[in-house]
C-alpha cells in the first residue's frame, strides 16, 4: 500500500471515530459530565423515561390557595334560655389578586360573623367579605397583607372535554390536598331559570375528586393555570327523595365567568346582569330557542313574547346555542334593547325589549 493510501485510510479512520464519539455523547449523557463508561449505563432502569408528574404545577399555584375558616353563632332553645351555639364552616380560596382579593364560593361563608384566612406559608389573616353572588354561588373576600402568592391567569381561557385538570383544596381539614381528572363537559345546551341566571349548565364538569373542604379551591390545567373555582358535587334523590351524592361528577365555575364575577363585585359591590324572563329548551337539529315559560312580570312578557314562541335571532344575531344566549343576555347593561326575531304560528314577528337588572337573591 503506497503512502497515498495510508493517508487516506488514516483519515477516514479518524473521522469515523469522531463519528462514533459524537453519536456516544448524544445517547450516553452521563459521558459528557466525566462520570465514566459503565455497564450499568445500559441497564433497564437508565433506559426508563422520567416519570409524568405535576409538581410544577403544583409549586405554582399551590401558594396562592388558602385555607378558609368561617365561624357563625346559632342559637338554640336550653332550659327556658336560647345558647348561642359556635359553628365553623370548612372552605379553600383562590387569592386572585397583589391587593388581597381572593374567590371563594358563597355557601364557604355564607352567615359568616367571623373569617379566618390560613396561607400555606401559616400566616393567619381575618378576612373582609367584599360582596357575593347567588346564582354563581361566588363570593369575594378581602385581606391585608404584603407578599400575597397570586394564582396564575390567563385571560380568555379555552376548557375543551379532555382537558387534563387538578384540584387544589382543603378537604376534611386535612391540609392542601391535590385529585386529579379530566373535564368531563363544559356549557350544557337549555334554558333554565329565566334565562340570565347561572346554573351548572354554565359550569365546568369533570371527575377530580372534591370532598367537604374543597368548594372555593383552585382548578387548574397541567401548566399551573387556573381554570376555575371548585364548587361541588352533582346531587341526586334517592327512591326514598332523600339527596344523594352522584360518583365521578364535580362542578366548577369556569375562570372567566368567575373573573367576571369578581371585578364586577369589586367594581360595584354586586353583579349587574340583564334580565330577559323567559326560559326555554334549545333544538337538536336547527338554531332556535322554544320558549317554555314567561315571567309574567318580566321584559318578555311586557314586550309580547309568549310561551311556545322560537327565538330565532337577537339583534340579527343568529342564536346558536343556549349558552351564548345566556351570555348575550346577561351581558346586556338593564334599560338597553334587544331586537328579538321569533317565530310564532309559522309567522316571523320582530320583538323589542328593554332589559331589566336581575336581583340578586
Amino acid at each position: 500500500m503506497n503512502h497515498s493510501s495510508w493517508t487516506a485510510f488514516f483519515i477516514k479512520s479518524v473521522l469515523l471515530g469522531i463519528i462514533i464519539a459524537a453519536i456516544m455523547l448524544v445517547l450516553v449523557p452521563d459521558l459528557r459530565r466525566n462520570a465514566g463508561f459503565s455497564l450499568t449505563m445500559f441497564s433497564e432502569n437508565s433506559l426508563r423515561p422520567a416519570p409524568m408528574s405535576f409538581s410544577d404545577a403544583i409549586k405554582i399555584a399551590g401558594p396562592a390557595v388558602v385555607n378558609i375558616y368561617s365561624t357563625s353563632y346559632d342559637t338554640r332553645p336550653l332550659l327556658y334560655r336560647r345558647q348561642p351555639v359556635e359553628r365553623t364552616s370548612l372552605g379553600s380560596g383562590v387569592i386572585m389578586t397583589n391587593s388581597g382579593h381572593i374567590l371563594t364560593c358563597y355557601h364557604v361563608i355564607q352567615n359568616a360573623e367571623r373569617i379566618n384566612v390560613i396561607l400555606q406559608d401559616g400566616r393567619v389573616l381575618e378576612a373582609q367579605l367584599v360582596g357575593q353572588d347567588l346564582y354563581t354561588d361566588l363570593a369575594v373576600l378581602k385581606v391585608n397583607a404584603p407578599n400575597l402568592p397570586v394564582i396564575p391567569q390567563q385571560q380568555d381561557m379555552l376548557t375543551q372535554v379532555g382537558d387534563l385538570v387538578l384540584a387544589i383544596g382543603n378537604p376534611y381539614n386535612l391540609g392542601q390536598t391535590i385529585t386529579q381528572g379530566i373535564v368531563s363537559a363544559t356549557g350544557r345546551s337549555g334554558l333554565s331559570n329565566y334565562m340570565s341566571q347561572a346554573s351548572y349548565a354554565d359550569f365546568i364538569q369533570m371527575d377530580a375528586v372534591l370532598n367537604e373542604g374543597n368548594s372555593g379551591g383552585a382548578l387548574v390545567d397541567s401548566n399551573g393555570t387556573l381554570i376555575g373555582i371548585n364548587n361541588a358535587n352533582f346531587k341526586t334523590l334517592d327512591s326514598q327523595r332523600r339527596l344523594k351524592d352522584v360518583a365521578g361528577i364535580f362542578f366548577a365555575v369556569p375562570y372567566t365567568l368567575a373573573k367576571r364575577v369578581m371585578d364586577d363585585i369589586i367594581a360595584h359591590g354586586r353583579v349587574i346582569r340583564g334580565y330577559l324572563g323567559i326560559s326555554g329548551n334549545e333544538y337538536v337539529d336547527r338554531p332556535g330557542i322554544r320558549v317554555t315559560a314567561v315571567d309574567p312580570l318580566g321584559p318578555a312578557a311586557k314586550a309580547g313574547i309568549m310561551v311556545n314562541d322560537v327565538l330565532l335571532k337577537i339583534d340579527g344575531q343568529t342564536i346558536e346555542s343556549a349558552y351564548k344566549t345566556l351570555d348575550l343576555v346577561a351581558e346586556s347593561r338593564p334599560g338597553s334593547t334587544l331586537h328579538f326575531e321569533l317565530l310564532r304560528e309559522e309567522q316571523v314577528i320582530e320583538v323589542a325589549v328593554t332589559i331589566t337588572e336581575l336581583a340578586n337573591g
